[in-house]
């Protein structure tokens, strides 16, 4: 009889210590929780599973701001990646029966069953497609830590892009593959953590590489693109010349009583610097002539003179064309006789002629 009782305390303390040890164990991952990405994940038969979790994370991006692209900007594109991913609920894997040890092992994995939907280290590239769009290669590549569902992050990601100033209109879609991780499942360890060398660790985390590619579409709206195509006429130091300068449109759209203008600065000059060219169609061309002067002392070489045309676009709205360059060559000064030149000559051949004369009357005379 008291080896009996003494049996039965004996296993009533030990039961006991097993208890301390089990929620001393869930106090410290409560309050210091491991990381399970910096282990690996423990053998299936070192856990025990009392559910199995259903749902994924379900990732979505949207772009901050507007998606219309002008020609020849660069742009930070500001996108903000969500996660829609639903936790449907877990499905019993095993009975915990009348043990609260069971019980609490039970009720942590449910929490951890429940964070299967966050996405965990969330890399995007942006790739472009097209010709006419560059992703600055600083910024293509991008990670979040983690996105959790119903919650989106601080900041958004930021990639710069640059657009090609002879981009057609129409529509461009950008794409955001991404790569991430989410808890595929999550196993109780109480009891073999020590076995393992870590008695902290509670559970094991078995996680799930996942790729997804998004598309963002962005836009390129048409509209009149001019530029000058060709410049012909002569200028010489210290002379005047007309300067024809033709300029197309390689747009979509009409420039409507277009207006061109051009800035002379010194040594340069024009005295009509806007002239009216009409409408310029798609595709079609019209050419201006600007007289310009050249001082004497200019310096023989070619200028760049900033041109512009002012038009109505087909809103009726009034629109200004890019800064265009016009390239005026100035060549040296044409070796020519001035009146004054031509006087002094004919003085001095007169001059000569009166001395040669009056030399012969005298020398007549002496005969």
């Amino acid at each position: 009889m008291k080896q009996t009782l003494g049996k039965k305390v004996f296993i009533r303390f030990a039961l006991v210590m097993i208890s301390v040890v089990v929620f001393s164990t869930f106090s410290i991952a409560e309050i210091c929780p491991a990381s399970a990405k910096e282990f690996l994940p423990a053998a299936y038969q070192h856990t025990t599973n009392f559910y199995t979790g259903y749902g994924e994370p379900d990732l979505y991006v949207s772009l901050l701001g507007d998606m219309e692209l002008k020609r020849g900007e660069t742009r930070d594109l500001k996108i903000i990646v969500s996660n829609r991913g639903v936790f449907y609920g877990v499905k019993s894997a095993q009975g915990v029966g009348t043990s609260e040890m069971k019980q609490a092992l039970a009720i942590k994995e449910l929490e951890y069953e429940s964070l299967r939907t966050v996405a965990y280290g969330v890399k995007s590239t942006l790739i472009t497609n097209s010709e006419y769009i560059d992703v600055d290669p600083a910024t293509s590549s991008q990670t979040l830590e983690e996105v959790f569902p119903g919650q989106l992050p601080d900041d958004p990601l930021v990639f710069t892009i640059t657009i090609s100033k002879k981009a057609p209109a129409g529509v461009y879609m950008l794409t955001l593959p991404l790569t991430y991780e989410f808890k595929k499942d999550t196993r109780m360890t109480v009891g073999s953590g020590a076995a393992l060398g870590r008695p902290d660790m509670d559970h094991a985390t078995y996680y799930q590489t996942t790729n997804k590619t998004l598309t963002i579409p962005m836009f390129i709206e048409p509209e009149p693109v001019l530029d000058v195509v060709d410049v012909s006429g002569h200028l010489s130091a210290g002379g005047t010349g007309t300067i024809n300068v033709t300029y197309m449109n390689t747009g979509e759209l009409p420039a409507i009583d277009a207006v061109a203008r051009i800035v002379a600065m010194k040594p340069l000059s024009c005295d009509r610097p806007i002239q009216s060219i009409g409408t310029i169609g798609p595709g079609f061309s019209k050419t201006a002539s600007f007289v310009i002067s050249a001082e004497h002392a200019a310096v023989v070489k070619t200028y760049g003179l900033d041109s512009e045309i002012k038009y109505t676009d087909t809103d009726g709205e009034t629109a200004y064309s890019g800064n265009m360059k016009v390239n005026v060559a100035v060549i040296p000064a044409e070796d020519k006789l001035s009146i004054i030149d031509i006087v002094i000559i004919g003085l001095v051949i007169a001059l000569i002629v009166l001395i040669s004369g009056n030399m012969i009357r005298s020398k007549n005379q002496k005969n």
